[in-house]
Order: C-alpha cells, then sequence, then structure tokens
C-alpha cells in the first residue's frame, strides 16, 4: 500500500508514522522547518500510549512521489481548491482521497446521498465546483477524526488523546479500498472502523466544533473556560440544538445528547480549539465549513437557526479582519 500525506501537520504526520510502522509505504509532503526535521530525525510521537519514531520518506515535492493508492488530504478545507498542481502528481485511476483534517461539512456531502438533494452543491464548501474540480467526489473517502494532536516543534508530534479515524465512502457501501485502509490503519495502533452512513459521525464531531470553536475564537477562551461560563454555555446548547435539528432534516441521528457532549467537552480542560489555535497564529479560520455550511442546509430544509446565523454574521467578520 502507497500513502501520500498532503499537508503532513500534526494529524497528518501521525498517521502518516503510524501507517509507517505498520509497514506502508508512506509519503509524508510538507515544507520548512517541520520537513526538514522530518527530513532529519523522522517523525517523534509523543504519547501517552507510548512514544515512538518512524522514518517515512518526506517531501516538498509530490511529483517525487508519483501516483499512490491513497492520498490522506491534510489540508484545511479553505486550501482544497487550490491544491490542484499539488494532488495532480498523486493521483492514478483507483487513487483514493481520504480527509484527514477537516472539520464540518466536506464538499462531497450529498454526493450518492440519494433522496430530494441528491448531487446537490454546498455552495460555502464548494463555491462554483472549484473544489469538485480539483477532488472529484468519486475519489472521497470520508474521514472522521477523533484523536487530538498538536505539533510541539519542527518534526515533533504530540498525541494527547484518542486514536479513533472513522471513515465511510459517500454511497454508504463498504468497499474493498475502506477496509484495506482501515486494516491498515489498525496494524499501525490506530481505531478505524469503516461506518455505513459516515454523515451520523459528522454530525456528532460537528456538534461541537459549530459551537465551541467560532465562541472559543471571539471569546479567546478554552474549553473548560465556555462550560463553566453560565451565559456562553446556554449559547452552545442553543446553537448544538439548532445544528440537531438541521440533521434530522437531512436523515442524520446523533446518538449523544447535548448535555454529554457539554460534559465531555468539560473534562478536556483548558485545551484551545483549532481555531483558535489559527487566530493566535494568524492562520484563517476554517468556518466556512463549520458555520456558513450548515446555515446553508437549514436554507434549503427550511429549518430555522437565528442564533446560528447570529454567530456565523460575527465570526465571519473576525475572519476577514483577521485575514486582512
Amino acid at each position: 500500500m502507497k500513502v501520500a500525506v498532503l499537508g503532513a501537520g500534526a494529524i497528518g504526520a501521525y498517521v502518516g508514522a503510524a501507517l509507517h510502522r505498520a509497514g506502508a509505504d508512506v509519503h509524508l509532503i510538507a515544507r520548512g522547518p517541520h520537513l526538514a526535521a522530518m527530513r532529519q530525525h523522522g517523525v517523534q510521537v509523543l504519547s501517552p500510549r507510548g512514544d515512538f519514531t518512524a522514518h517515512p520518506h518526506a517531501t516538498d515535492d509530490p511529483a517525487e512521489v508519483g501516483p499512490v493508492d491513497y492520498v490522506f488530504l491534510g489540508l484545511k478545507a479553505n486550501s482544497y481548491a487550490a491544491c490542484g498542481p499539488l494532488i495532480e502528481p498523486l493521483l492514478h485511476d483507483t487513487t483514493a482521497v481520504v480527509l484527514a483534517a477537516q472539520n464540518g461539512i466536506p464538499w462531497w456531502y450529498f454526493h450518492r446521498h440519494g433522496g430530494p438533494h441528491d448531487g446537490h452543491r454546498v455552495e460555502s464548501v464548494d463555491p462554483d465546483g472549484a473544489v469538485s474540480a480539483v477532488l472529484a467526489p468519486e475519489r472521497a473517502v470520508g474521514c472522521v477524526v477523533y484523536a487530538a494532536t498538536e505539533l510541539e516543534g519542527p518534526g515533533v508530534v504530540r498525541h494527547l488523546e484518542g486514536t479513533r479515524f472513522s471513515i465511510g465512502e459517500p454511497d454508504r457501501s463498504v468497499s474493498r479500498r475502506c477496509l484495506a485502509l482501515s486494516e491498515a490503519m489498525q496494524a499501525g495502533g490506530l481505531k478505524c472502523p469503516v461506518e455505513p452512513d459516515l454523515r451520523n459521525d459528522i454530525w456528532l464531531k460537528l456538534l461541537g466544533n459549530i459551537s465551541f470553536n467560532p465562541i472559543s475564537a471571539l471569546a479567546r477562551a478554552t474549553m473548560r473556560q465556555m462550560c463553566l461560563h453560565g451565559g456562553t454555555r446556554r449559547v452552545i446548547e442553543i446553537m448544538m440544538t439548532e445544528t440537531l435539528a438541521v440533521a434530522e432534516a437531512l436523515g442524520c441521528k446523533v446518538g449523544v445528547s447535548i448535555e454529554r457532549r457539554l460534559a465531555g467537552a468539560e473534562k478536556v480542560g483548558d485545551h484551545r480549539t483549532s481555531t483558535l489555535q489559527d487566530l493566535e497564529r494568524g492562520k484563517p479560520l476554517e468556518l466556512d465549513v463549520l458555520l456558513a455550511a450548515v446555515v446553508e442546509l437549514a436554507d434549503i430544509t427550511g429549518v430555522d437557526v437565528p442564533t446560528l446565523r447570529t454567530v456565523h454574521a460575527i465570526s465571519d467578520l473576525l475572519a476577514l479582519r483577521s485575514a486582512a
């Protein structure tokens, strides 16, 4: 199995290191000091499950890698439309593209969805079809990441918690390519269930991201701080309630109560969400796939989401100002 990780940041390098120690032919595509460190010292993983170091091939040139069986896309969603020149050298006729880093609604959401919205394009995440033109939905294998990692330094990944990477096909089939990838991921020490309908997992994770991520950036607050502040906690509860209504209108069920989701978030402690970390580092904020997409889905399903609209308007201004 030949695998390329395009955008081998914290999550991508962690997956690549795990697959490499399982015997896969792994190629990490990165840049800057992080790339230099991986070339010299490998990927150093620091984890409560045990530290280890892997030495997969690392490069900044996808053409040096050539066609692969799987591309793990570790880029932010707002980079997808422009990644054509990077991903094209990695593709052959049956290459699968696995979304390893994206939170929120994926561009392929309605691909082979069935029902009245089958084939609908979610403009917020696939404006004018720009992403689909680069990443054909037929190649997509969905992935919902439940692992938390961060780059402690160039070439050094701190694994904080979780090893689950749920995967699934947009058409709900249990495909050979999913089963083969699941087997390789498990051999590397990760949990990788193949879900018959990954969309339920997408909404489960989105329930937290759609609320905690923008609020954390607006308030500069950690998970624990948001949960313990009464007014903010109530806003998050309302956002989650509205999100569940949209999910249910699209036929998805999230098997976790809001109170349980909040309790789990509180236990995480003083963790800064990825959106807050991006804000602090001056990086673009990945909010379209979280908030804008769900507001758009509310429009097509007729669900009233006034709090999501309000938070989206304010956080969208923050994103624009931080990018200026």
